[in-house]
């Protein structure tokens, strides 16, 4: 299995239109009118998930780019180690290099920003976001498929990718020890699925429990899901940036996670006191 285009979509003189964004900007699109859906779904004014995701996409696209010139993968990506001595490179995003973690910060400090200007409740808002973020991952991680990485280690199982030499990382890119006939795992679709499954279940959760829910609720079952599904594909990353023994997405998530799953839960629990 392999894509079956060029990354670049469409070239007009110098500029150069890539699926990667594309996909991106499709992903922030239908995760917008998710958020709206739901904000319109529990009383609230659509309207304010489309003025405020300027603001938020704005600030999630510095968060995730910073995240990934801060890193230091494996595999010879790009990281730190490059970017402090090539510091114009910072601003090649259209070359690639976003981090997810980093884009959730940057996407939850603008609806925090804007919710604070326009006297809404942050929480409301960031649960509405949830989902929205859930599909927007959904669909953004097969940019990484018309790019032809984020994909994990050699498999055998057929729906396994062809990787061409060039857009091999180290190892794989011995060509005596892995030949064109090796396949790897596509980590990318895992993730994706993944996110999808994780959407529906927050969209459920949101239109058929709706009484139950406290504001902040989708958001923190947001992140202790995709808490989740990030550990466990991340084990399948060859170019991980790593600490020690685990990928540092894995230990974010663990302590996404923690913190996450115990808001939820300390919520029910206090709930049921006594006042």
């Amino acid at each position: 299995m392999q894509p079956p285009f060029s990354p670049v979509l469409l070239t007009l003189g110098p500029v150069s239109i890539y699926w990667y964004g594309l996909l991106i900007a499709t992903g922030i699109m239908l995760g917008a009118r998710v958020a709206a859906f739901l904000a319109e779904d529990a009383g609230e004014n659509p309207d304010n998930v489309w003025d405020m995701l300027m603001v938020v996409v704005l600030i999630a696209l510095v968060g995730a780019r910073l995240y990934h010139v801060f890193s230091s993968p494996q595999g010879g990506m790009l990281g730190w180690d490059y970017y402090k001595k090539n510091p114009l490179d910072i601003f090649a995003i259209w070359h690639g290099g976003l981090g997810i973690y980093g884009a959730l910060a940057g996407g939850a400090l603008g609806v925090v920003l804007f919710c604070h200007f326009k006297k809404l409740n942050v929480l409301r808002y960031l649960g509405f976001a949830a989902p929205g973020a859930a599909i927007g991952q959904s669909i953004g991680r097969w940019g990484n498929f018309m790019n032809r990485e984020l994909y994990g280690p050699p498999t055998t199982l057929p729906w396994g990718l062809d990787i061409p030499p060039q857009y091999r990382i180290v190892p794989y890119n011995d060509l005596t020890q892995y030949p064109l006939t090796t396949r790897f795992h596509p980590t990318f679709l895992y993730e994706s699925l993944a996110c999808f499954i994780l959407c529906i279940l927050l969209i459920w959760v949101a239109t058929q429990a709706r009484e139950k829910l406290r504001d902040g609720d989708l958001l923190f079952g947001y992140l202790a899901g995709y808490a989740v599904i990030r550990f466990f594909t991340e084990m399948l990353r060859p170019d991980a940036w790593m600490m020690g023994t685990l990928a540092a997405a894995q230990v974010f998530a663990i302590g996404i996670f923690v913190v996450s799953a115990g808001v939820l839960v300390l919520r029910r629990v206090l709930s049921r006191q006594p006042a």
